[in-house]
C-alpha cells in the first residue's frame, strides 16, 4: 500500500517548502504596538505587598464576620420575641348571635 508523505529522514526537495517554514508563515502577525519587556521584579517588595494584602484581607474578613455575628444576634432576638408573642393568648373573634344583635 502506497503512502503519501515522507518517512524517516529523507530530505525535502529544493522546490518543496519545509514543514517548519510553513508553520512560520501561518503564524498570525502581532497586532497593535509591540510593547517593551516588563521591568525586572523586586521580589522583596513584591512579597511585602503580598503579605500586606493578605493581612488586609484577613482583617476585612474578621470585621465582616463580627458584623454578621451582630446581625445574627439581632435576628435571634427578633425570632425569640416573635415566638413569645405567638405564645401569648390572643383575643379570639367572638361571633355575636343574630338574635341578640342590636342594630
Amino acid at each position: 500500500m502506497a503512502s503519501r508523505g515522507r518517512r524517516g529522514g529523507a530530505p525535502a526537495r529544493e522546490d518543496e517548502p519545509r514543514h517548519e517554514k510553513r508553520a512560520e508563515q501561518q503564524a498570525p502577525a502581532p497586532q497593535g504596538p509591540v510593547l517593551p519587556p516588563p521591568p525586572p521584579v523586586d521580589y522583596g517588595v513584591f512579597m511585602q505587598g503580598l503579605v500586606q494584602a493578605m493581612q488586609t484581607q484577613a482583617h476585612t474578613h474578621a470585621a465582616l464576620q463580627a458584623h454578621l455575628g451582630a446581625q445574627e444576634g439581632d435576628m435571634q432576638q427578633y425570632l425569640e420575641e416573635k415566638k413569645a408573642s405567638q405564645k401569648r393568648p390572643t383575643a379570639t373573634f367572638q361571633r355575636q348571635d343574630k338574635k341578640n344583635a342590636v342594630y
